[in-house]
């Protein structure tokens, strides 16, 4: 059984093997997370605006000025979840390949991030469900969101290591990785809460430098860990299959 110090141990040292490339991979990572949640956080804070103000202005306006202006939002809307679609979720898979090969064997080479690219359709599928599954299960609450987000963590590094599973097989397998690791995941993710508030308090300076590389560096070797369990158990990847 794994431990948090181990994982984190074994995250540091594939980041420190590897250290600029882990940081500009990381950036690209971060720019891609960012992408996809920016349109639904702008969204909501213009929710939260005063609805007198916004009324009383909206009376004032020619509704046709009205209807491009939504219309206009709605097509940035649709070209925002479109490039997150095609071009974001491969590059997460291309940024969780790097790292988890510079997990595997240090260093490795910017050549991962083409990972996500072959098998294009498949991969841009599976990525597309595994979204899909965790914004319905969110709906339903936050929680079992939060639950099936831990649940299919996985789902990237899987279609890196084996591009020939199909896109439910792909997210089953997560799901029976992380089966009885998601509280220990979800402990491990919390241990960098202090790192977290580091990197805020320098306005972000130590997160590309330091924090976001580590982070995903042992995110990517609780992976290893996990395959390499299951590997001996004669379930994973091409052992005895």
């Amino acid at each position: 059984m794994w431990t948090i110090s181990e994982i984190k141990e074994r995250g540091k040292a594939a980041f420190k093997g590897n250290y600029w490339y882990c940081v500009l991979v990381s950036v690209i990572l971060g720019v891609c997370a960012g992408g996809a949640g920016g349109s639904a956080g702008n969204s909501a804070r213009s929710a939260s605006g005063e609805n007198g103000d916004v009324q009383s202005a909206l009376s004032n306006i020619d509704p046709t000025i009205i209807a491009v202006v939504f219309g206009a939002i709605a097509v940035a809307l649709i070209i925002g979840v479109a490039v997150n679609i095609f071009l974001f979720n491969p590059l997460k898979v291309g940024c969780q390949a790097f790292f988890s090969r510079n997990v595997r064997e240090t260093p490795a080479s910017l050549n991962e991030l083409k990972e996500g690219f072959t098998n294009y359709g498949r991969k841009v599928g599976t990525m597309f469900l595994k979204d899909l599954f965790i914004f319905l299960w969110t709906l339903l609450f936050v929680i079992p969101g939060i639950i099936k987000s831990y649940s299919y963590r996985m789902v990237p590094y899987i279609l890196a290591d084996n591009p020939e599973l199909s896109s439910m097989e792909a997210i089953t397998k997560s799901k029976e990785m992380m089966n009885g690791n998601k509280w220990s995941a979800f402990v491990l993710d919390l241990s960098f809460i202090g790192w977290v508030v580091l990197a805020i308090l320098t306005c972000g300076i130590l997160a590309i430098f330091y924090v976001n590389p580590y982070i995903y560096s042992t995110q990517a070797a609780l992976y290893e860990e996990l395959k390499a369990q299951q590997g001996k158990t004669g379930y994973y990847g091409t052992v005895e299959q």
